[in-house]
């Protein structure tokens, strides 16, 4: 039963995308506090402004999503992508013209296996 809960089409994968204003030194404060945030929360930085994080179901997801939601700075646009471990299974990443590795699901999944 453990191995339909935890298949890779229910575990997800948290994307944080976002533009926050950084004009001022208080929006670049409130800036720096949100990434801390995600970073406190358990996301990982993937580029300049994208953020993401491993979860064992799409309930983990929706509490994390109402965390992110609380620590919006004020004028922030912040995107939630939601991906199963399948579909991230499937990305495809470059640096360069050099395609990497495939990415692989971290290892704390292996405790639930």
């Amino acid at each position: 039963m453990a191995k339909s809960i935890l298949s890779g089409y229910r575990i997800m994968w948290m994307l944080v995308m976002f533009d926050l204003p950084v004009i001022t030194a208080q929006e670049r404060k409130a800036a720096t506090q949100f990434r801390l945030h995600l970073l406190d929360m358990g996301f990982s930085r993937c580029q300049l402004s994208v953020y993401m994080r491993f979860c064992s179901s799409s309930a983990q997801v929706q509490t994390y999503c109402q965390r992110v939601q609380s620590s919006i700075p004020q004028d922030g646009q912040v995107n939630i992508l939601q991906l199963t471990d399948k579909q991230y299974e499937r990305i495809i990443c470059f640096k360069g013209a050099k395609i990497l590795p495939a990415n692989k699901t971290p290892d704390q999944f292996d405790l639930f296996g």
